[in-house]
């Protein structure tokens, strides 16, 4: 699995709009525009727009359902962003450290 960090996938879920969409659909295990909107403070027409920006970059699947589109998350390409989140955090903290034990040895040596 690569952890090569997918700018599009990160800014369609630096939405909190969208975020909380995903949390609800994994919750129901699934749902429509209009199931959406009726547990968010949005339009149903927001939403929809919302979905299409989580299924461009595949966090979601749509499925007909009739008259209105059932859309599920898609847990691969969910595992794929907590991937590159989990990289991300390693990556700060290994910075995070190096600062650390520059300002340890610059503390050390006014101690001196």
């Amino acid at each position: 699995m690569s952890t090569d960090i997918d700018d599009d996938l990160w800014s369609a879920v630096g939405d909190p709009t969208r975020r909380r969409m995903l949390d609800l659909l994994l919750t129901a295990g699934g749902g429509t525009a209009t199931t959406l909107s009726e547990r968010l403070p949005v339009t149903r027409q927001a939403v929809a727009k919302h979905l299409g920006v989580l299924d461009r970059v595949g966090l979601v699947h749509m499925t007909p359902a009739g008259r209105e589109r059932r859309y599920e998350v898609d847990e691969a390409q969910l595992a794929r962003a907590v991937a590159q989140l989990s990289a991300v955090g390693r990556a700060w903290d290994a910075r995070l450290l190096r600062i650390q034990r520059i300002a340890e040895r610059i503390q050390r040596g006014r101690s001196d």
